[in-house]
Formats: C-alpha cells, sequence, structure tokens
C-alpha cells in the first residue's frame, strides 16, 4: 500500500483496538470482532456526524490529517448506516462497500474479508485470455448476475476464457453504463447483493472462466457525488478532464486519493476474487508526481498479489507503451491495452466511414489496420489528426499480447448515434472476415455480447439520470454529433434516442431467442467456436513461446481498398501468416508460407485472392 504520514489521533484509542491488517485499510466501514470501524476522510468538513440506523448520532473524532474515526459496539455485517456532515448534510459513505436502496440511502456494513476464498483460483495465463465483454443489465432478460451465471457454460462451449463485465460501482438510478459512478466500491444492488456477485465469480472460477471488472477511476458521476463537500481536496484545479476537475493524485492530500483507488482495486481482486481489472481512460488521470499513479496502482497489485494470474488492461488514447513493458517476459506493470488503432482502421475499411475518429484513420487504413497488427498501435508519436499533435510511443518491440484486438466493444457500438452494431452496417461475407481477423491474430481477441451470433440488437448509451442532469445528457449527446452530415439538423438529432428514457435502456438488451433459434446466429456460433478451437489448438502456443519479428506489406495498389500479408515469427522459426482482401475486387496472391493451412474463409478464384478472402498459415522459416 502506499506509504501515508503517521496520523496523530485524539481520544479515540482506535490504533491500539485495530490489528495490522486493519490499519492498511482505512477506507469504508472494518467489521472487527466487538463491533465495527467506521471511517471517513473529510478534511474540509466542520463536523461529522454517525448515523447508525437504530441508534442515536454519535459525533466522530477528528484527527490532524482530516480523517473521522468511530468504533460502534452496536454495529455489525448488515447495519445501515450514513453520515451527517456540519450539522445538515446526509451522505452515504464515499467508501460504502454496499447500497441496497440506491445510492441517496443509508450505506449497509459488509464484511468483505469474509467474501474471500480460503484458496483463491489461480487464473490462467494471459496467452490464453479470449475476453468476452458483458453489462450486466442488458446481457440477460434479468439483468442480474444470476442471469450471467445461467449463461457461463454457453460461453465456455463456445471457447471463451474470460468474461469482463462493465462497471459495477454504484450509480444513481436504475440503469446506467456505470462509467459515471457514485461509490466506487459498492457493487450495484440492481444487479443483486454482493453474495450474489461473489457466486457468479465462484461458478466462473469452477469453469475456468476468468472474470475481468471494468474499473473508473478519472472522474466521478454527476449526481449524487458529494465528495467536494467535505473533501474538497480529492479533486483539483491543476488539471481538468472532459467530465470536469481531474481527482487529486499529486501531494499529500493526493496520497489518500491514491491509496482510496489502490484499495479499490485490491478490494475487487483480493475480496471478490476478480482476475483481472480494464482501467477506463487512464489518458485522463493527470498526475505529475515523480511517480506516475498507474506505475504505483500496478506495482502494488503485483507485489501483494503475487501467485495468481491477475491481468491488468488499459484503455489508453496516449498510446503510452512503456506501461507495457516486458521483463524477462511478463508484464512489468500492464499486460495489455485496448487496440483502437486496429479497430478504427478496421472499421474504415469495412464500413467506408470517415467521420468523428474515423477521420484520422481514413486516408490510409490499410497502412494503419498492418501497422496496428505487426507493431500493435498504429500512432506512436505521429500528429493525430484530431488533435493536431503526436500521440503514441514506439510499439514495434511489444508483443502482440500487449494489445486486446476488436471488431466491437461497448464504446464503438454505444456511442454511435443508434447503437447500431457491425452487423447492421456491412454484410455477413464482411462480419465473417472481421470475425475471423479479430480471433486468429496472436493479439488477444475480445468479443462484445452477442456478437459471437451476429447480434443486431442495438446496445445504446442509457443513463437514468434526473433533473439537471437528464437535460444536461440529453442535450450533450444530441449536441456530440452535430458535426456529422446525418446529424446535421435539429430535426435529425431530435431522432437520437432519449438516454434517459427507459426504453432505450430495453432497447439495448439481448434477443436471446433470436441469439438461441436464428439460422444467421446458429452459422456465426459455430464460427465462432470453430475459429477458437484453431486459436487454442495452433495460436496460442505460439504466443507462449513469444514471438520476435513481424511484417507487413500491402496487398494493392489503392491504399484506401486493398489487402494485408502479415507475419509473425517466433525465436523457434515458427512463422503465423494471415493474409486478407478488403477490396472488392480480387487481388493477385501473395506467396504463402510453406506449412499448414489453418483457415480458408473462402476460395473464389484458383491462384487469387477474392473479395473478402482470409487465408491464415502456419510454417516454418527456412
Amino acid at each position: 500500500m502506499p506509504r501515508r504520514r503517521a496520523c496523530r489521533r485524539k481520544g479515540t484509542g482506535l490504533r491500539q483496538t485495530l490489528g495490522t491488517a486493519e490499519q492498511s485499510r482505512r477506507h469504508g466501514p472494518q467489521v472487527l470482532d466487538h463491533g465495527v470501524s467506521f471511517n471517513l476522510w473529510a478534511p474540509t468538513a466542520r463536523s461529522v456526524e454517525l448515523l447508525e440506523v437504530g441508534q442515536s448520532p454519535r459525533g466522530m473524532p477528528r484527527d490532524d490529517d482530516g480523517w473521522y474515526q468511530l468504533l460502534s459496539p452496536t454495529a455489525r455485517a448488515g447495519t445501515r448506516y450514513q453520515f451527517r456532515i456540519n450539522e445538515g448534510l446526509v451522505v452515504p459513505d464515499p467508501a460504502s462497500f454496499f447500497q441496497p436502496d440506491d445510492v441517496g440511502a443509508p450505506s449497509e456494513v459488509i464484511d468483505t474479508a469474509a467474501l474471500r476464498d480460503p484458496v483463491l483460483y489461480p487464473g490462467r495465463p494471459w496467452a490464453e485470455a479470449v475476453i468476452y465483454e458483458l453489462h450486466v443489465g442488458t446481457f440477460s432478460e434479468e439483468g442480474t448476475y444470476a442471469g450471467v451465471e445461467k449463461r457461463l457454460s454457453y460461453l465456455r462451449d463456445l471457447g471463451i476464457t474470460a468474461i469482463e463485465l462493465m462497471p459495477l460501482n454504484d450509480v444513481p438510478g436504475r440503469h446506467n453504463w456505470g462509467y459515471d459512478g457514485v461509490l466506487l466500491n459498492a457493487p450495484n444492488a440492481r444487479y443483486g447483493r454482493p453474495e450474489d456477485l461473489k457466486r457468479l465469480l465462484r461458478a466462473a472460477h469452477a469453469l475456468d472462466i476468468m472474470v475481468y471488472l471494468d474499473v473508473v477511476y478519472n472522474h466521478f458521476g454527476p449526481q449524487l457525488n458529494y465528495l467536494h463537500l467535505y473533501a474538497e481536496n480529492f479533486f483539483t484545479a491543476r488539471h481538468t478532464t472532459g467530465w470536469g476537475p481531474a481527482v487529486n493524485l499529486e501531494g499529500p492530500d493526493g496520497a489518500f486519493v491514491r491509496g482510496f483507488l489502490i484499495e479499490n482495486a485490491l478490494m475487487w481482486l483480493r475480496d471478490y476474487g476478480f482476475d483481472g481489472l480494464r482501467f477506463d481512460a487512464v489518458h485522463a488521470l493527470k498526475d505529475d508526481s515523480e511517480r506516475h499513479f498507474l506505475i504505483e496502482l500496478a506495482e502494488t497489485v503485483r507485489s501483494q498479489l503475487g501467485g495468481r494470474h491477475v491481468h491488468l488492461m488499459l484503455e489508453n488514447e496516449a498510446n503510452q507503451a512503456h506501461l507495457l513493458a516486458r521483463s524477462q517476459g511478463r508484464a512489468r506493470y500492464y499486460d495489455a491495452q485496448w487496440g483502437d488503432d486496429f479497430h478504427n482502421a478496421l472499421h474504415v475499411l469495412l464500413a467506408g466511414e470517415d467521420e468523428g475518429y474515423y477521420r484520422a484513420f481514413a486516408d490510409k487504413p490499410l497502412e494503419h489496420l498492418a501497422r496496428s497488427l505487426t507493431e500493435g498501435f498504429a500512432y506512436q508519436g505521429e500528429v493525430f489528426p484530431l488533435h493536431e499533435a503526436p500521440r503514441g510511443e514506439p510499439s514495434a518491440h511489444l508483443p502482440p499480447e500487449a494489445t486486446i484486438f476488436f471488431a466491437q466493444n461497448h464504446d464503438q457500438v454505444g456511442n454511435r448515434a443508434f447503437g447500431e452494431r457491425l452487423s447492421r452496417l456491412v454484410g455477413p461475407d464482411k462480419l465473417e472476415l472481421a470475425l475471423a481477423l479479430v480471433l486468429l491474430s496472436p493479439h488477444i481477441p475480445m468479443l462484445f455480447m452477442g456478437e459471437e451470433a451476429a447480434a443486431d440488437t442495438p446496445f445504446l448509451f442509457f443513463a437514468d439520470w434526473t433533473g439537471e442532469a437528464a437535460e444536461l445528457t440529453r442535450d450533450g449527446r444530441r449536441r456530440e454529433f452535430s458535426h456529422f452530415k446525418a446529424f446535421a439538423t435539429p430535426e435529425t438529432r431530435a431522432r437520437i434516442p432519449d438516454p434517459c428514457d427507459e426504453g432505450t435502456f430495453l432497447a439495448s438488451k439481448l434477443d436471446w431467442t433470436s441469439i438461441d433459434q436464428s439460422a444467421a446466429g446458429a452459422r456465426f456460433r459455430a464460427l465462432t467456436a470453430q475459429l477458437l478451437t484453431i486459436r487454442r489448438e495452433k495460436i496460442v502456443p505460439l504466443i507462449k513461446r513469444g514471438f520476435v519479428s513481424a511484417q507487413r506489406q500491402l496487398l494493392g495498389t489503392d491504399p484506401r481498398m486493398g489487402g494485408v500479408d502479415v507475419r509473425w515469427q517466433t525465436e523457434q522459426g515458427d512463422v503465423l501468416q494471415i493474409v486478407a482482401n478488403f477490396a472488392d475486387h480480387e487481388l493477385p496472391m501473395p506467396p504463402l508460407v510453406e506449412g499448414e493451412s489453418l483457415w480458408r474463409l473462402r476460395a473464389h478464384v484458383a491462384g487469387g485472392l477474392g473479395p473478402g478472402d482470409m487465408i491464415v498459415r502456419l510454417g516454418r522459416k527456412r
């Protein structure tokens, strides 16, 4: 854990009461044999009272560092409580471990240490990861952890080895993507109790499926977040983000914030037993400290959770390759970054779009795609057109598994005005090509829920805000698309679904009847299973041996529409080759490595590479 200044307590006797383990975890209620220790960092509050349901209000002593702390002998696991700030404002615990009646109601004491398994599931090597991203509330009709659990065998049989849950941290209202969290430690009660979440993880682990969690540390949601009223120093005016003031990661006060966030990561990994975390938009974590927060976070997790396969993943627009550095073949800090460059170039090639962030890839999508395949990032320090500034660091030295590749995810689908999946934008031939490229490249593959069956259910942006926050969200959503040709007028923008309408949320639920019964669903499920079998048997062993070089060649003369010939080589001389044609016309067949044919998407003309064709071969360098 990060070092903190010694705290001079004022008459509570709590330092003598708490053991070493409890002293190291000060945020949130700590269940002891003789009661519960309640803790709140509120440095800009004048007074704090504990409002324990069924008990009289009790003032909480404060130390010199702004910590209010009280041991309640009457509290136990299950006790409901709140804090009263400055004799007026009543708030939930910002470190609450559960909010059974939404974020504005009393918190419930949860003994998270009691959730821990005596022997934790060891996980699986990173090379074996096949990730399936899902939103708990829309993945099943029930919209619960139990609804996810019912489909685990289905996912295992497909060849999925890891599910990634979109953020669970509690937010106001009935439904939300989860990226506007208010209480980071509290899994959303709409999906079930903490015990239900733990049951889901145990069920997944019993099937040898890892479970990852998406966490958001770069900002807090706009409603019912009271931190700024009693802990102003949790945020800083030195930096800003697209969501307002940045969290404070610098200086003495920043040490407490860093500790709070690191403790949150350890809670999910240690107490619930998650096998990895995906950190949202880390480029918005502004920190000029000598030791960046992301380095401290990774080093702390690695040091405290050794002996297990724990995977740490980034979303990072800055393409910072140094965070993905390897030491003796293992990730020093983070295992991988989401490969947005690959996705964006692939989308331009498949769908032909060139607006929004696709504009930065529309000039030479083949080159961007091929460079992503062989070097991880397309932008490695070049000027990024949308920002008119350099973006990225050199990444050719990184192994392929340092980037996670996908043709769809929650962002790329949900950030479209109508939430269209790729199945609504391109035909089945191109959809097959995208699926095969994602699953058979040596990068770590990720599917978005339903993608394995070519689902066409939209995934829209939704939130259950009220009042001013709801109006700002509606207006902001429509302004976001105002520079797109299709939404140039107020009338066309008015057609964009209202994010705060419950119907928008309900429309985003997967249609399992279609997935289970349609011919298209059956065809793509079979294709997914076939491709993942090839990956498991032929490609994962190569990743474990380690690729040491990669080469690429563009096919055709049009930089916007042609093909790619990409080869990766291991130290032992194994060569994996992928040849793909994105053009609408035949291309000359490039030289193929001698060896085994792993996959041929379609055979059009002998000796040629037809439109939408893809060939995967495994050979050895002579």
